[in-house]
């Protein structure tokens, strides 16, 4: 619900934060102070049309527009054509700015828009090169038919701009134009297929992790980094397919092979298309130990892509701040991106039919990143094959999340390796490999600035591509140290660092939106889903026959040394991708005798039993195995679940951490009365996060400084929050600390949204064999003025039962009665550009909130928070669904805001206070449940 006032302000955004020109937000009160910049008629000139009749040049038919009471449309043609063609129309009313800076986005550039402020930021997506590869997709890869559809939808987007002043599509350029000239361009399909490398980029896997454990080498030992990154617990958690195996005769995955370690769970069909018959398994070449030390990441040390190069530690150091600079358009890239889905057959359900449901968890935005539609033939026919519902993204023609008449299907992010850094050894006139200096790919490209000057880049690209280090400013600065077995061929710059990613090669997700929208059985599903190559996705699947499935796609490299885990030595070609993993080879499954399949971003199926590497890096499956488990509860002893336990299990709050050290903490014996008179409220507690748990505020205040005395004031400044400074011996110290040798203040670097610890799932495996032993390194702080220094795991978690009731006290107050979770963890709905940044008075005019939520990290409700950087939420299940499988209009959705992004407009978060309570609206898509709940019919006409 919404906050009271007495709420703790919203923390100081990072990096992101910097969207927009300081000069324009001011201008923008300037104008507020000028006599109504804001006033009405501006403010209502943007807001769409719902009713009465318009005519549109490039439709050939009528089309009919129907809104229900939260302004979501249904769109109705009599043609593919003029269906997205109105899809684009449509979207481009309630959501064009929206559109226009995602455009900006993906094709680096924003500082047209936004001024110099945004040219670091433009020149690394243009590295990145994400338009380019879009342009290249649309030119050589895509269908005729997709290009057809992309064209329409085009077409319908500036059927919407003609004519129209930029005030009249959208406030936000009023404000523009009181200090920039800017001008609406067309929209292309090209924009469109662009944004489908900006989901690639914000879902892209382990990068991060990839760079954190480099960057942990220069105070770590390897032991220890592998401490931080545990295996995944196949023992407590269950992956998404418990059993099947690659058939070696035939090389394709067998859902039925006996290779697996789970229940015998024989599928009750055969798969449409065929089914491989039953195969001996591979016995698989991934250990799935996730070790550091393995033998592509030692190998890669000898040749100095370790702790021994400070050169490669300044690079990627460099690299992580520039990372933090763009802009996450799905939110935070790390633990809390993810979403959670399952199915449950027929068997099971009230309804006799199976039950889906789904629920991303993505950045809070405003508007919402989704938005929801439907889009039917008024007689589906072979001309005319879509009549599907669900959530789409503004800007792209087709349906992501929903359903059809005969399917409904789920994602969540499979995060699989699909990124590798290399360190290259640089020099005036190329690359090492192999001993041979190869020449860059060489291009310039020129940053248009609004109110400045033109800027030109120059961007070299190796053959795994782009240097993403030249857009380092450090890059003159290193590598002159680099203590490198073979020295750099150039001192002076010594290590580059080039990334290779799937998504900068051309593909065919664009083919796969709309095969999957048109698709009538798991045949045609897995058919769609062989080219959704990026970014890869769980996808789950139930069907009006009573079937269930799931399928692992997506564009999956074989590396040939090394494991993904480190940056690998790009002077040593045999670090090169021998190829990707065939799409007949991953994993998929259909009916499993269990009856429910369940994806939450855990590992896919157990490393030992597949051959390929997927990754090491998975989420570690808290939020999957307690959806196995409250599943579990409902079907044993012949319980079935209803659509409304579906919805319960979305907003299922309980901490599983809390289950491991809460009944440690209440043995703790705490002299302190207020530090007692805090412990009492974990008396009795229940682990569930409800916002006005005063219980859960407290704990979750321990957890984070249980990890910052642990581990967080352990790790390198380039992983802590910006403003987290501790006195530590410099990184290259030798020897005792004396003059020569002291103490240094330092700093944390890090985008607290991204910083670590984070507090997800990954620390929860940290921690827990942890708490069994009294005696650990980790345990082990330096005292202060106020604390003695902690040697054991009683004193280091009575320690942080301290901190943590002095840190609430001046947050919530010293009274323990009137705190509460929800006042800590509070969601800030900001408008994604001018409500970022600058005075108070603009953010009131554009932002909503705060509301007080309950829900955590890593739990099943993942309202996500960093616990370095404090408890804001910074992720959320931006929508959530429960599809009722064949009676369709049963079904039940919610979005996070609302379908409309015109500020004011009565649509723009109409529906947040429902999703913060965790309710659903009816969902309706039939045709006689669509037209009772219509509100509003507009009419678009030839």
């Amino acid at each position: 619900m919404p906050s009271n006032t007495t709420a703790p302000p919203a923390k100081k955004k990072g990096r992101r934060a910097r969207l927009i020109l300081l000069v324009l937000v001011l201008a923008l009160v300037a104008g507020v102070g000028y006599g109504g910049f804001w006033g009405v008629s501006t403010v209502r000139a943007s807001f769409p049309q719902t009713t009465g009749e318009i005519r549109l040049d490039s439709l050939s038919g009528e089309v009919e527009v129907k809104r229900d009471a939260n302004g979501v449309p249904q769109i109705y043609a009599d043609n593919e054509t003029d269906l997205f063609r109105a899809q684009g129309y449509v979207q481009a009313q309630d959501r064009f700015y929206e559109m226009d800076v995602r455009r900006h986005v993906t094709a680096g550039r924003l500082s047209e828009m936004f001024g110099e402020s945004q040219v670091e930021t433009d020149s690394f997506l243009r590295t990145l090169g994400w338009r380019r590869v879009a342009q290249q997709e649309y030119d050589k890869v895509l269908s005729p038919e997709t290009k057809k559809y992309l064209q329409a939808y085009a077409e319908g987007v500036n059927a919407y701009l003609k004519d129209r002043d930029p005030a009249d599509v959208s406030v936000e350029y009023a404000a523009l134009a009181l200090t920039n000239d800017y001008a609406i361009e067309p929209w292309t399909p090209v924009d469109s297929v662009a944004w489908l490398k900006a989901m690639a980029w914000d879902l892209r896997g382990n990068m991060q992790d990839e760079i954190d454990r480099s960057l942990m080498t220069s105070r770590m030992s390897a032991s220890q980094i592998k401490q931080l990154y545990p295996d995944y617990p196949y023992a407590l958690h269950q992956p998404i397919v418990d059993r099947g195996a690659v058939d070696e005769s035939t090389g394709k995955f067998d859902p039925k092979g006996e290779a697996g370690d789970g229940d015998d769970d024989l599928t009750t069909g055969e798969t449409p298309g065929g089914v491989p018959g039953s195969g001996s398994g591979s016995s698989g070449s991934s250990d799935g130990s996730g070790s550091s030390g393995s033998s592509g990441s030692s190998s890669g040390s000898s040749s100095g892509s370790s702790s021994g190069s400070s050169g490669a530690q300044s690079q990627l150091g460099a690299l992580s701040e520039v990372l933090d600079g763009v802009p996450a358009l799905l939110g935070p890239n790390g633990n809390g991106i993810g979403s959670n889905s399952w199915v449950v057959s027929g068997r099971y359900t009230t309804s006799g039919k199976p039950l889906l449901a789904n629920d991303p968890h993505l950045a809070p935005q405003l508007p919402s990143l989704w938005y929801q539609m439907g889009l039917h033939c008024r007689s589906v026919s072979a001309t005319c094959r879509y009549d599907v519902s669900g959530y789409t993204f503004s800007g792209m023609p087709g349906v992501i999340i929903g359903h059809n008449d005969k399917i409904a299907w789920g994602l969540t992010n499979l995060g699989a390796d699909v990124t590798d850094l290399y360190l290259e050894k640089i020099g005036p006139d190329g690359y090492l490999v192999d001993g041979k200096v190869k020449p860059f790919t060489v291009r310039d490209e020129i940053i248009k600035v609004a109110g400045g000057d033109d800027r030109t880049i120059t961007i070299r690209s190796t053959e795994r591509g782009p240097l993403v280090s030249d857009r380092s400013s450090d890059l003159e600065k290193v590598g002159q140290k680099a203590p490198v077995g073979n020295a750099a061929p150039d001192r002076g710059t010594g290590y580059g660092v080039s990334l290779q990613w799937t998504a900068l090669q051309p593909g065919r997700s664009m083919d796969a939106i709309f095969a999957l929208d048109r698709a009538k059985d798991f045949g045609q599903f897995r058919d769609a889903a062989k080219n959704f190559e990026v970014p890869s996705q769980n996808l789950i699947y139930a069907d009006t026959e009573g079937n269930i499935g799931y399928q692992s796609p997506g564009k999956i490299p074989q590396r040939g040394k090394g494991d993904g885990t480190l940056p690998a030595p790009g002077w040593d070609s045999s670090y090169r991708w021998k190829g990707y993993i065939p799409f007949a080879k991953l994993p998929y499954e259909y009916n499993p005798k269990r009856g429910y399949i369940v994806t939450a971003n855990q590992a896919v199926i157990d490393a030992k039993n597949y051959p390929d590497l997927l990754t090491k890096d998975w989420g570690y499956g808290s939020r999957s195995q307690r959806i196995n488990d409250l599943i579990e509860s409902k079907i044993k002893d012949g319980g079935k679940i209803s659509p409304d336990d579906m919805r319960t299990m979305q907003t299922d709050n309980r901490s599983e951490i809390a289950t491991l050290l809460n009944p440690l903490l209440l043995k703790i014996d705490i002299s302190d009365p207020y530090v007692r008179e805090a412990q009492k409220l974990l008396e009795g507690w229940d682990y569930t996060q409800e916002p006005d748990s005063a219980a859960a505020a407290y704990f979750n205040a321990v957890w984070r400084n249980v990890l910052k005395l642990s581990f967080g004031d352990k790790l390198p400044k380039e992983l802590r929050a910006e403003g987290d400074c501790i006195n530590v011996r410099p990184a290259d110290a030798t020897g005792p600390v004396d003059e020569q040798n002291k103490l240094v203040r330092e700093c944390g670097q890090r985008d607290p949204d991204s910083a670590q610890p984070d507090g997800g799932d990954r620390w929860y495996e940290v921690v827990r064999p942890l708490l069994k032993q009294e005696k650990s390194e980790w345990w082990v702080t330096p005292g202060n003025r106020t604390d003695p220094a902690t040697e054991t795991r009683d004193q280091l978690l009575a320690r942080a039962m301290k901190d943590a009731r002095w840190e609430l006290t001046a947050k919530l107050g010293k009274d323990v009665s009137t705190w509460s979770w929800g006042r800590l963890h509070q969601l800030t709905l900001r408008n994604q550009t001018l409500g970022t940044a600058g005075p108070g008075v603009v953010q009131q005019l554009l932002n909503r909130g705060p509301w007080n939520l309950g829900g955590g990290e890593a739990a099943v409700d993942a309202t996500g928070w960093n616990a370095a950087g404090g408890y804001e939420v910074i992720w959320v299940p931006s929508m959530r669904m429960v599809v009722n499988v064949g009676d369709w209009d049963k079904s039940r959705w919610i979005n996070l805001t609302g379908a409309s992004g015109h500020a004011f407009n009565s649509h723009y978060t109409d529906q947040t206070d429902a999703w913060a309570k965790g309710d659903l609206y009816d969902w309706a898509y039939g045709k006689a449940a669509v037209d009772a709940a219509t509100k509003d019919t507009l009419k678009l006409k030839p």
